[in-house]
């Protein structure tokens, strides 16, 4: 087949790692295309939150963080085997990936978000780098429409955006959530211009912010981008070296050379069924991914195992606790809402099929999904799980899509929710009758958790009992925020699915990000980053944005890695003021 046309870097997919790829790549002044399957650009990334987990940036000076203090908080997070080489090229490269996109007119701030794991060594509470808020109109009116726009469940009444402040404040109906709600709501309307465009909110918050602000620097720096395109075959020479990749766009094949090198950044695989077979120990259902619907199937880790490509860590996802409801204004349509937070409020307990706990319920939802896992396999009696609550719990929370009566009184829920989605009874033990649980193992815990609730003490799983849980409680709780009496009436119930993030595994790469045969050798002209390849964390979720920033790190990384194999070295500092990295040869 003629290769028509080429470029010195052909990037697939448009998420944070694709966006890092190319704008390095672009920066070093290397001719870069980007190609994306779907309508929209910004991949998984821009519907997320947008945070990126960076030990050891040094965005507030010296704050007491180091690399040896971030490796010694992964040795002891990560359970399984894993590159030790990788492992340090992120802890080593973070911090100059977010120099670089800070040095290109990105904002950046720490947040102060607690490590997952913030009883181990070396665990701190301000690795989170987020992006504020970003004018969205700055990408030109052509563009704006085109980025991914965030889900319903990331805006007020599915219309008007939140960033993190606005969104904890609702979310914990804080002192004064009203007027924040009515900030936001007249900001939105009085943008009269906006309005003429598009219904969307000018305001790129959260995950639309990173990659709003990041493709403004990708634009300007001439990249290509070209949507509805799907990547259908890598192409290679008799040497196996990738040479370019063979695409479809509304059913017209071509192929696009790749003179230095081809980037893989196209997502997991959690929306293949037939993937999840082959890797899950318990494969769960692809509708019950939190990720753009039929999104992320793998198509590229697909294509590279065809050109010889090995995988790790494929037995793992990004887990995150989600639950289903009917569309609103199309109930024969589906939603799938993320419960991460609402399982481990006070006035609540999470309960296997047997009517026992099996997890400090505010653990981290990676460690959530990682128990549901494990719950099954031993009981067999999980996915799904049940969220149980009281009407405390139901005036103030949200459980998955099921807001607060605040936003959502009874009358409000749809008669199809009731008894099919959302279950409700006057007593637990006729709400266990309901849902079908042991009665008696039901009460019990509901009995054992107000017993906690008076002391504070939870003896089973410690929940409530850290820094990470008590960010997400209630203080008005007392003595633990995580735990109160589920004893008023009405009580609920809403079915918990293991849900995710994306998959963790993916493409076996190397500390250079360069992707590695079955007998660990690279491939040359191949890269990945991002959930197209596998983390570098193994089995373990480290801290918030611990996706986003070794998949824009690894992105980074593959762009210096090419730059140097090709010779176009322009520009290679590492990004930290006054600091030059030099890139020595290394045969592939």
């Amino acid at each position: 087949m003629t290769i028509a046309e080429s470029f010195d870097v052909v990037v697939v997919g448009s998420g944070a790692a694709g966006a890092m790829a190319a704008l390095r790549s672009a920066d070093l002044g290397m001719k870069v295309l980007i190609v994306e399957k779907a309508h929209k650009f910004g991949g998984t990334s821009a519907t997320s939150g947008g945070v990126m987990w960076i030990p050891n940036h040094g965005l507030d000076g010296d704050a007491g963080d180091s690399r040896e203090s971030a490796l010694r908080y992964l040795d002891a997070t990560i359970g399984v085997p894993v590159n030790r080489e990788r492992l340090e090229a992120f802890v080593d490269e973070a911090p100059r990936m977010l120099h670089f996109l800070k040095s290109t007119g990105v904002q950046v701030l720490a947040a102060a978000w607690p490590d997952y794991y913030p009883d181990r060594p070396g665990a701190r509470a301000d690795r989170s780098v987020i992006v504020p808020t970003f004018d969205g109109r700055r990408l030109g009116d052509g563009r704006y429409a085109l980025m991914r726009e965030q889900y319903n469940r990331f805006k007020l009444f599915g219309r008007y955006a939140m960033d993190l402040t606005e969104t904890f404040a609702l979310m914990m109906q804080s002192k004064g959530w009203r007027t924040v709600a009515g900030k936001m709501i007249g900001r939105y309307w009085l943008d009269r211009g906006t309005r003429k465009v598009s219904h969307r909110d000018k305001r790129f918050t959260q995950g639309a912010a990173l990659m709003g602000a990041t493709y403004e620097q990708v634009f300007q720096r001439g990249v290509e981008l070209r949507l509805e395109t799907s990547l259908e075959r890598l192409l290679s020479d008799e040497g196996g070296q990738v040479t370019g990749v063979e695409v479809s766009s509304f059913g017209r094949r071509y192929t696009i050379g790749a003179r230095h090198g081809v980037v893989l950044a196209a997502g997991g695989f959690e929306w293949n069924q037939e993937l999840r077979d082959r890797f899950f120990p318990i494969p769960g259902l692809t509708r019950h991914s939190s990720t753009p619907e039929d999104g992320n199937r793998g198509e590229a880790l697909i294509a590279a195992e065809r050109v010889g490509a090995s995988t790790e860590h494929t037995e793992q996802g990004w887990w995150i606790p989600t639950m289903t409801l009917p569309m609103k204004g199309a109930s024969n349509f589906h939603e799938i809402h993320q419960a991460a937070f609402d399982v481990g409020r006070p006035w609540s307990v999470v309960v296997n099929r047997k009517g026992v706990r099996f997890v400090d319920e505010a653990c981290g939802y990676d460690q959530f999904g990682q128990a549901m896992v494990r719950d099954q396999l031993e009981t067999g009696a999980n996915m799904p799980c049940w969220l149980i609550f009281d009407a405390k719990f139901r005036r103030k929370f949200s459980a998955g899509g099921l807001m607060p009566t605040v936003h959502t009184p009874e009358k409000k829920v749809p008669a199809d929710w009731w008894d099919h989605y959302v279950f409700r009874a006057d007593s637990i033990e006729d709400l266990a009758r309901k849902i079908h649980l042991p009665v008696e193992a039901v009460t019990q815990t509901v009995a054992n958790m107000n017993a906690y609730a008076k002391t504070g003490i939870d003896p089973e799983f410690g929940r409530g009992m850290n820094p990470y849980d008590q960010m997400f409680g209630d203080p008005s709780s007392t003595p633990n925020p995580n735990i109160g009496p589920i004893d008023t009436a009405p009580y609920y119930a809403v079915p918990i699915n293991n849900g995710d993030l994306g998959t963790k595994g993916g493409l076996r790469c190397d500390a250079r990000a360069r992707v590695l045969d079955q007998a660990g050798n690279p491939i040359p002209g191949l890269y990945a980053a991002g959930n197209n390849s596998g983390t570098p964390f193994g089995d373990t979720y480290p801290g918030a944005g611990a996706t986003i920033g070794p998949g824009m790190t690894f992105g980074y990384v593959a762009a210096n890695d090419i730059a140097e194999r090709s010779g176009n070295q322009r520009g290679m500092e590492a990004g930290r003021p006054g600091e030059v990295r030099a890139y020595a040869s290394t045969p592939a």
